[in-house]
């Protein structure tokens, strides 16, 4: 091949790819400033109105989406026929979310975790057979530090697909002591010895006002629940206190609590009945 022919040749190939390259880099150089732009504006937004965690995820989505668009756009221009790459995507896909079901199912459960907030970090939750602190949410797991201190992983998918109990939601608990008296003793009497056993104590709230309740006659005793509201962050000690204080009330008032009992009688023959 003379020189001149070559010439040609690379003049030809320079004529048509050349401005195919620098198409390429433009689209490239503005998708990539786009898409990081987008991300931020997208990463922003969703940050003021849900969470952190979700607000990375979506920027992440929409800034790797206007890439791939803008990576298609490449192969189009040097023509390729980008359809069959759309169908293989699919069908990568379609393999990949078949694989991952589980994984898919705790991702959009965390999702819809940070979308409708059921709990935040800090409350104490009973969700997915585990109660404890909240510590963490992610897309995938929450993170539980239990009462004995122990770290507790719960794939989201358990927790959103089960009854979720947030304990400190509220700034206020009722607290509740069971507790049978004697039949002797006198009802009116009773529940006023119960009521001031837990007027009297630190953190039990004027309002709403604790109440003696009587649920109803026993076997062997009467019945009562013992209520009284209290902050939710003092609940354990407040009802450690009140049940103290029922026992020493009904104590000094002279009002026994029952406990089971068996009688065992022997006749003449030395048999038991």
């Amino acid at each position: 091949m003379e020189l001149s022919e070559i010439q040609a040749t690379l003049q030809s190939i320079l004529t048509v790819f050349l401005p195919k390259v620098v198409g390429v880099l433009v689209l490239l150089m503005v998708s990539w400033i786009i898409s990081k732009w987008l991300k931020t504006r997208v990463s922003r937004l969703v940050a003021q109105r849900l969470d952190e965690t979700l607000a990375h995820f979506f920027g992440s989505l929409v800034k790797y989406a206007v890439l791939t668009m803008a990576l298609l756009g490449c192969l189009s221009i040097f023509g390729f026929e980008t359809t069959s790459f759309a169908a293989l995507i699919g069908v990568a896909g379609l393999a990949v979310g078949l694989a991952l079901q589980g994984t898919l199912s705790n991702f959009s459960s965390g999702i819809m975790l940070l979308i409708f907030r059921p709990f935040k970090i800090g409350d104490f939750v009973s969700a997915g057979g585990v109660t404890g602190t909240i510590v963490e949410i992610n897309l995938f797991s929450t993170l539980f530090d239990s009462p004995d201190n122990r770290r507790i992983f719960v794939p989201n998918g358990s927790i959103y697909g089960s009854t979720i109990e947030n304990i400190t939601f509220h700034d206020t608990r009722r607290l509740e002591v069971e507790v049978g008296t004697d039949y002797s003793a006198d009802i009116r009497h009773t529940r006023e010895v119960l009521l001031n056993a837990v007027k009297s104590l630190d953190g039990v709230l004027a309002e709403p006002a604790p109440a003696a309740i009587l649920k109803g006659l026993g076997g062997s005793s009467i019945d009562w629940s013992v209520r009284a509201w209290t902050k939710t962050s003092e609940f354990g000690s407040v009802r450690e206190a009140a049940t103290e204080s029922v026992k020493n009330a009904l104590d000094k008032a002279g009002i026994a609590i029952p406990f089971p009992q068996m009688d065992v009688h022997v006749d003449g023959r030395g048999q038991i009945d």
